[in-house]
């Protein structure tokens, strides 16, 4: 008999790597609760939320979650909590192609993404060291120790390390076979 499916699911990988869509799916497979990260972190002017700990303490308080693993504040505690880790470790290429693609389109149309923010100006990516598309290009590298870290000191965490976005649908069919 399989194991049952995971109930307390991170969602790490670089930033454009598709952890926000993976959670998505994952929370819609398993009929699990989704709280996007970003949303909790990000006020108004991209301005952080003072109550974020304590918002991401209360979502990861309940007996089953979908998340995804970013912001030192609560790397560990989200961590401490999982029982899997689905690691998107795509290549550098097909992130920056991912995020350079998702970021523009955000940007020319205007999308409002978390609590009224939008994209930055294109041409700040010359200037802002935090841009999204710098960030991922200057991150991308990290994540794999970050990951690597926290499955070392924490033996019960299940790491699942996925290179390709077919490996990632090959594993949601699998994990939760019988979703909508």
């Amino acid at each position: 008999m399989p194991a049952p499916a995971p109930r307390r699911i991170l969602v790490a990988g670089a930033s454009g790597a598709g952890k926000s869509t993976l959670a998505r799916r994952i929370a819609a497979a398993s009929a699990l609760p989704y709280r996007e990260i970003d949303a909790l972190f990000h006020g108004p002017d991209w301005t952080p939320r003072p109550s974020f700990v304590a918002d991401v303490d209360a979502f990861t308080s309940q007996p089953g979650w979908v998340i995804e693993w970013q912001y030192d504040p609560v790397r560990e505690l989200l961590a401490d909590r999982a029982q899997t880790m689905v690691f998107l470790d795509y290549s550098r290429a097909r992130v920056m192609q991912q995020v350079v693609t998702r970021t523009v389109r955000r940007r020319v149309r205007r999308e409002e993404l978390w609590n009224g923010n939008r994209e930055a100006p294109l041409r700040t990516i010359f200037s802002d060291p935090e841009h999204i598309i710098r960030w991922a290009w200057n991150t991308h590298a990290t994540r794999g120790d970050l990951v690597a870290d926290a499955a070392r000191s924490r033996p019960g965490l299940e790491v699942v390390r996925l290179r390709h976005p077919r490996e990632a649908d090959a594993w949601l069919a699998a994990t939760y076979p019988f979703h909508p």
